[in-house]
Parts: structure tokens; sequence; C-alpha cells
């Protein structure tokens, strides 16, 4: 018989655990009353569009895929996009059929998976996987480039990705996962073996090109990537993030259901969603910690002595995810095998610099850690007479080298941002000086933001954050020097 627990013991758990429902029950009441008081929900936030789960993606063809996509597509024309109520049917409103920002007016619906094929024959494949509540837009310039280079390039969409935010409500982060194995299948397929392989993952689908790649280690049915590029990858999690799934448990009551969204807002952006399902976090949160389970399990192996070279690009400031993350969670697990990774410092010329917290002044040489390291690490920052610099640590010292670049940051830029990094600020969407012979109606990246508080239909944080990079040049160099 268990000998029963101290009366003091006891009764301290007891009043642990009275603490812990109280608080609790305090939360999930905060978050009904914020779904009480939220906009109601639009079509966009209650149509779910069909899509194929990881089981079905596993036994499908690539043309299957394709016309999966294609009904998803349409269920969202007939389902939202003809049944707008007038009030809705606004220029502003992605989904409304005569705005510039429905991607139909577009010359390419970049919402869709996309396949470029080199002009002679593959002389290697690279597949791009973009990131949460994004689209194949967001790495659209790295695709060209590859495919400048000969390589066949597969911007794969992820399953509840470009149709309508509804569609993270019920999306499962294996259902992402399976869509890689068949982008890479199908990448493999078009380049012919003994070509490289590479995969570039953002944000979201940086955690998914590392999870496909430690997997690879493991299963020989696999096609392994030659090398990996990652782009503000979401590596590593905090303690809050891995429940938010319970911020939607008032949702399983009707009148409560905008509790199901963290987010619900307009939708005016062509290829990325505003609002944000608490499902879309949960997968996420949930991929992440595969990622470390499958990284723990590699290194204790010995398995991850075979991982390809990794080249990282990560913002020192950035508000998605950990850019101290990549060094402590994945870069001192990995072999001596060339891998680097490159911090984008922020703007100390700014005059918005006056205005920096403490906190984040000098990240840069905090997150960087000491000697010994198997990998390189670049800091580009700015230098003289407007031209930023990018200062390299060789693997296993401190000798650094030191390369002038031929643009700097803009006064008015204080820092990058997680999202600004894969667009060159020629972007017609997202740029500060875009294309106008691409422009999708609206210029997203020169929305200016003065004026009075409380007007917009959007925080003035949201069209603050940077959305284009500089130094994109020079990141896509970087790319281009692993290209074999």
């Amino acid at each position: 018989m268990r000998p029963a627990l101290p009366l003091r013991l006891a009764l301290r758990l007891k009043q642990l655990g009275i603490a812990a429902a109280l608080v609790l029950a305090t939360i999930l009441a905060v978050r009904a009353w914020d779904a009480w008081r939220a906009p109601p929900l639009s079509l966009w936030h209650r149509e779910v569009p069909p899509e194929l789960d990881a089981a079905q993606i596993d036994e499908s063809s690539w043309e299957a895929w394709l016309a999966a996509e294609a009904a998803a597509m349409d269920h969202v024309r007939a389902r939202v996009t003809d049944e707008l109520p007038p009030e809705e049917r606004v220029t502003a409103n992605r989904y409304f059929a005569a705005s510039p920002m429905n991607p139909a007016q577009h010359s390419l619906d970049w919402n869709r998976t996309q396949v470029l094929m080199p002009d002679g024959a593959p002389r290697g494949a690279v597949v791009l996987l973009h990131g949460l509540t994004d689209a194949p837009y967001s790495l659209r310039h790295i695709a060209a480039r590859y495919r400048e280079r000969g390589f066949v390039a597969v911007s794969m969409r992820m399953p509840g990705h470009g149709t309508v935010p509804a569609g993270l409500s019920r999306v499962r982060w294996e259902d992402w996962l399976a869509a890689t194995r068949l982008a890479v299948r199908h990448a493999r397929a078009l380049s012919g073996d003994g070509n490289p392989l590479h995969v570039v993952g953002y944000s979201n689908g940086g955690a998914l090109a590392l999870k496909y790649s430690l997997d690879a280690l493991e299963d020989s049915a696999l096609p392994r990537p030659d090398r990996l590029v990652l782009i503000s990858p979401m590596i590593g999690i905090t303690s809050v993030a891995r429940f938010a799934g319970v911020l939607g448990w008032p949702a399983v009551f009707p009148p409560f259901a905008k509790a199901a969204w963290l987010d619900v807002l307009p939708e005016y952006n062509p290829y990325k969603y505003n609002s944000f399902p608490v499902n879309g976090a949960r997968q996420s949160s949930q991929l992440v910690r595969a990622v470390e389970s499958a990284l723990d399990e590699a290194v204790n192996s010995g398995r991850i002595a075979g991982m390809p070279p990794v080249l990282t690009f990560q913002s020192v400031l950035d508000a998605t995810v950990s850019a101290r993350a990549p060094f402590d969670t994945l870069y001192s697990r990995l072999p001596a095998n060339g891998s680097a990774i490159v911090l984008f410092d922020r703007n100390r010329s700014a005059e918005a610099g006056l205005l920096i917290r403490p906190a984040n002044a000098n990240l840069a040489e905090v997150i960087v850690p000491s000697e010994p390291r198997k990998y390189a690490v670049t800091v580009v920052r700015d230098g003289e007479a407007g031209y930023g610099v990018a200062e390299t640590l060789t693997a296993a010292s401190n000798e650094t080298g030191r390369e002038t670049l031929g643009t700097g940051y803009p006064p008015e830029l204080y820092s990058l941002s997680h999202v600004a990094l894969p667009f060159p600020c020629s972007d017609p969407l997202y740029g500060s000086a875009p294309d106008a012979g691409e422009s999708p109606g609206v210029h997203l990246g020169t929305v200016a933001v003065r004026g009075e508080r409380g007007a917009l239909v959007v925080s003035n944080d949201t069209l603050m954050r940077a959305t284009c990079n500089p130094f994109f040049d020079y990141l896509v160099e970087r790319i281009d020097a692993t290209i074999m």
C-alpha cells in the first residue's frame, strides 16, 4: 500500500492545483471576452476549402496535387469571391473579384505552386518552402535566381495557404511535411539523379526544410539535400508558444467561435494572410518541437554527421522568431561541413537608433558565440559613406574578413525584420522602390504611416515593419556561391 503524503505537502499541492485552475479559468475568460468583442467573422474565416491531407499527399502524383490545388482555388472563388456581401466588395479586399489586390488580376498567381524550368538541360534542383500565412510569392526572387543558374525551381504551396485564412484552421504540420516530400520527389524527377539538390526554407519553411533533411538522414528513400538555405528560420519556440492551443478552447462554444482566431483582420494582401487562427500557431509550434526532437535523435545516433552544409540568414531584430535559436539549437550541433550564418545588424546610423531599447542595442555582439565554432559568421552592418560592410568571422577562429558592399541602409530604416529578408527593394508589392512594370495595384512597401492614430484597419506597427532588404543582392551572392 502506497504511503499517504504528509498532510502539509498534500495541502500545498491542493493549493497549487486550485491556483493553476484559477489562472487557466482567468485566461479562458479573457479570451472569451476578447472573442465576444472581436469583429465578426467573414466568409474567408468560415469557409474551409478542400485540401489533401498527409496520407493523400504521400500517395499523390504531381498532377493530382495540382488538380487538388485547383479545386481549392475554385472553392474560394465560388464560396467566397462570388458570395461576398455588397459591403465587402471593396478594392482593399483581396477576395473582391475587381480588386487590384485579387491575385486573379495578376499575370501569374503566386498563391499557387510554381515550377520554373531553366532554359537548357537542368544542372540541379531547388525546392522552396514559404512561411506560415505566406505563399510561394515570398521566395519567387530566389527561385528566379536558381532558374537563371540552370536549376529547376519548385516553389511549393503549403496546404492551408494561398486560399483563405480558414484553411489554416484545420491543417496539420504533417500535411506541410508531406507536401515537402512531394515537392522534393518532383524536383528530383525533373532534374535527374546525380544533380545537386538544394532546399530553401523561409520562416516556418525553414523548420520544414530542416525536418525533411533530418528525416532523410534516417530514411534512405528520401533524396538527401546537398545544401540547405534558411531565411529567418523558425527554430526554437518560447514556453508560451507551446500552449498556444489553449487560447482556442472557448471556441468550442458557438458564441465564442472567434476565440479560435488570434487575429481577425481585413485581407488586403494578395499573397499573405493577415488573419491568423490559433491552430496555425499550434501546428507551427508542434513542428518546431518535432525538429528539436529530430535534432536530439540525430545527435545521439551520430547521424548528424551526415547533415548537408547550412547557410542561414537572420536579422538580429526579429519579432517572430528567436535570432539566437539558430546558434543554440542548430549550429552548435552541426559538424564542421562549411556551414555559415549571416546576421543583419541594426542600422546604428539611423536617427531612430537614438530610441532603441537598451536590450536591443548590441544584439549582434551578444548573439554570436565565442570560440570554438565549426561554422563561419558574417555580420552585415552599416559602414562608412552610406555603404554596408560584411564582417566575417571564419570557422573556429575570430579572424575577421571585411567586405564593403555596394549598398547600405537607407537613413529611415533602423533595422531589417523577419519579413524583409527575401525581398529586394524593387519588389512590386513589398519594395521601397518598386518595379512599376510588375505593379499589383498597391505598393505595401511604400504606404506612409503618418496621420492620425486609430484611423486605419491595421495597426501602425504593421505598416512600419520593414518589408524589403536593401542587402538582398548580397544575400543572393552568398546563395550563388553555394550553387555547384
